[in-house]
C-alpha cells in the first residue's frame, strides 16, 4: 500500500509538471473542452437514461397492444375441428410473421394447444427443461424475447392461457443507435468546444503577443524609448502593459543616469592620464639624472624608483589610450607601414629576449591609422607571447597584405592558453598564468582589441593546447593609397639578422634608404 501510494503521488506530480509545462492556449481551449465533455457528457447520461426507459415503455406497451389485438381480434375467429379441439396454428402463424412474434396457447393444467410454427428462439417445447407458465398477466425476459402471459377465452372451451413474445432485438438495436447519437454529439461538441476555446484563446492572447513582440523588438534594438501597446479592455493585460511601460521608463531614465556617469568618468581618465604624462615625464627625467650622478645606495634607490616610473608611465600611457577609445575620441590618421613598426617593436623587445628566439616576416602593409597605437599593439602582441610561454619558445611574426587587406600575424609554438581563458583574453585586467610577479597588468591584449577596432580591424586568435601553439591574427580594412608609395615617412628595407648564437634569438633590423 505505501508503494502504491508513493507511485500515486510520484504520478500525479508528473502530470502536473507536464500540465505547466503546456501553452496557456492550449491549456484554457482543453479546460474550455473538458468541461464543455463533462457537462455534454452528464446531459447524454440522463438522456440516455429516460431515453432507455421511455423506448422501453413504448415496446412494452405496443406488445401488450399487439397481444391484446391478437386475443380479442384474431383468436375468436379461430375453427374447432382439430385434435386438440382448436384450430389456431394458421392464425398464430400468420400474426407472428406479421408482428414477429412467438405465440403459444395452453390450458389451465399447462397442456399446449397450439404453437406459431417460427423458429423458436424461446425454450422448446419439447425440451427437458420446459415449464409451461402457470399465472396470467406475467412479464419476463427469455432467450432474448420479452413475454406476456394473457388469460383468452376460447370458445367454446372456456380459457386458454397465451404466451406473446417478441425480440428484444429491435429494442436494443434502437436503443444502441440512440446512444451512439448521443456519443457522436458528446465527441463532436467536445471537439467543437476546443476548436472555439483555441480561437478564443488566440484572440485573447493577442495583446500579450503584441506584448512579447514589442519587448523583442526592444531588446533587439535596446531601445527602451519604443512605446508598449496599450490593449482597449481595462483588464489584467492593460495593466500589465502600463507596468511595463512604466519599467522600461525607469529603465531608460537610469540607462541615461549610468550613460552620463560613465561618460563623466572616462573623460576624467581620459583627462587625468592625459594630464599625468607630463609630471611623470618630468620626474623621469630628474631620476635619470640623479641615477646618472648618485653612487652607491643612492644610486640603487634612484634607479628603483626609474623603474618604478617607467612602469607607471606605461600605465599611464595605456589607460589613456583605452579611456581615449571609450570615450571614441578621434586623432588624425595617415598612412602607416605595418612592416616598420614591425621592425621597431622587434628591436625594442629584442635586449630582453635572451631566453626566446624571435623571428620577424616584415612585408609591407600600408594601414590609414595613429603610428603609436600601431606600435602599442604589434609590441603587445610580442610581449605577450614572451611573457605567457616558457624558455626556449618559438616567436615569429610577420606583415603583409591578403586580397587587398593588410594583416599582421604573430604567433608562437608554446603550451596555448587555457581553454577556460580563452573567452576572457581581451578584457581587462585579465591575467594569465604566465604572467611573473607584478610586472602584467592584464591591459595588453584589452589595448591590442581596442587599438584594432578604433582601426576597424578585427583580431582572431587561434589556440590549442593539444596541439601546442597560439596564433593571433589582425586583418586591417583595405587602405585608402592600397600600396606603399610616397606617402610613406620613411620607406624601408627590411633584412633578417641572425645574431647571439648564445640566445638564439633573431630580430628584424631595419635600414633606411638614402
Amino acid at each position: 500500500m505505501a508503494n502504491l501510494g508513493s507511485y500515486i503521488r510520484s504520478a500525479a506530480r508528473a502530470t502536473f509538471f507536464a500540465y505547466r509545462r503546456v501553452p496557456v492556449r492550449w491549456r484554457l481551449s482543453g479546460g474550455s473542452a473538458a468541461l464543455t465533455f463533462v457537462i455534454l457528457a452528464g446531459v447524454a447520461g440522463v438522456t440516455d437514461v429516460l431515453t432507455d426507459r421511455h423506448v422501453s415503455n413504448a415496446f412494452y406497451q405496443q406488445q401488450q397492444g399487439n397481444a391484446q389485438q391478437f386475443a380479442t381480434e384474431i383468436l375468436p375467429r379461430t375453427l374447432p375441428g382439430s385434435p386438440t379441439g382448436v384450430d389456431c396454428s394458421a392464425a398464430i402463424t400468420q400474426f407472428g410473421q406479421d408482428t414477429a412474434a412467438q405465440i403459444r396457447l395452453f390450458t389451465r393444467s399447462g397442456r399446449l394447444l397450439c404453437s406459431s410454427q417460427l423458429s423458436a428462439s424461446l425454450v422448446p417445447v419439447n425440451a427437458p427443461g420446459f415449464r409451461a407458465p402457470r399465472h396470467a398477466n406475467a412479464s419476463y425476459v427469455e432467450g432474448g424475447f420479452h413475454v406476456d402471459t394473457q388469460l383468452v377465452q376460447i370458445k367454446p372451451h372456456g380459457h386458454a392461457l397465451m404466451l406473446y413474445a417478441e425480440p428484444l432485438s429491435n429494442l436494443n438495436e434502437t436503443i444502441s443507435g440512440i446512444r451512439v447519437y448521443l456519443t457522436g454529439g458528446v465527441l463532436v461538441g467536445t471537439l467543437l468546444a476546443l476548436l472555439a476555446g483555441l480561437l478564443v484563446a488566440e484572440r485573447a492572447m493577442r495583446p500579450v503577443v503584441e506584448l512579447t513582440e514589442t519587448a523583442r523588438e526592444i531588446e533587439r534594438t535596446r531601445d527602451p524609448t519604443l512605446r508598449i501597446p496599450q490593449p482597449e479592455a481595462d483588464d489584467e493585460v492593460a495593466d500589465l502593459a502600463r507596468t511595463l511601460e512604466s519599467m522600461l521608463g525607469a529603465l531608460d531614465a537610469a540607462r541615461n543616469e549610468s550613460e552620463t556617469a560613465l561618460r563623466r568618468q572616462r573623460e576624467f581618465v581620459a583627462d587625468a592620464s592625459h594630464e599625468l604624462r607630463t609630471p611623470l615625464t618630468s620626474v623621469l627625467a630628474n631620476l635619470e639624472l640623479l641615477a646618472d650622478e648618485l653612487d652607491g645606495e643612492q644610486a640603487d634607490s634612484a634607479k628603483s624608483a626609474l623603474r618604478s616610473t617607467r612602469r607607471m608611465r606605461r600605465l599611464v600611457a595605456d589607460l589613456l589610450l583605452l579611456a581615449r577609445a571609450d570615450v571614441g575620441r578621434q586623432q588624425p590618421r595617415r598612412l602607416t607601414d605595418l612592416a616598420a613598426h614591425l621592425t621597431d617593436a622587434a628591436a625594442e623587445l629584442g635586449p630582453g629576449t635572451d631566453d626566446h628566439e624571435i623571428t620577424i616576416d616584415p612585408k609591407p602593409a600600408p594601414v590609414d591609422g595613429l603610428g603609436d597605437d600601431l606600435h602599442r599593439l604589434i609590441l603587445n602582441l610580442l610581449e605577450n607571447a614572451r611573457s605567457h610561454t616558457p624558455p626556449g619558445t618559438r616567436i615569429t611574426a610577420s606583415s603583409g597584405v591578403r586580397d587587398g587587406h593588410p594583416f599582421l600575424v604573430v604567433e608562437d609554438d608554446g603550451p596555448g592558453i587555457d581553454p577556460r581563458l580563452q573567452r576572457r583574453v581581451f578584457e581587462r585586467f585579465v591575467r594569465g598564468g604566465g604572467d611573473t610577479g607584478s610586472r602584467g597588468t592584464g591591459l595588453g591584449l584589452a589595448i591590442v582589441d581596442a587599438v584594432a577596432s578604433a582601426h576597424g580591424a578585427s583580431v582572431r586568435m587561434t589556440s590549442l593546447p593539444e596541439l601546442h601553439g597560439t596564433r593571433f591574427e589582425v586583418i586591417f580594412p583595405v587602405s585608402a593609397t592600397g600600396e606603399v608609395d610616397a606617402a610613406l615617412p620613411a620607406t624601408a628595407e627590411f633584412e633578417v639578422a641572425q645574431t647571439s648564437t648564445t640566445t638564439g634569438r633573431t630580430i628584424g633590423r631595419r635600414r633606411n634608404r638614402s
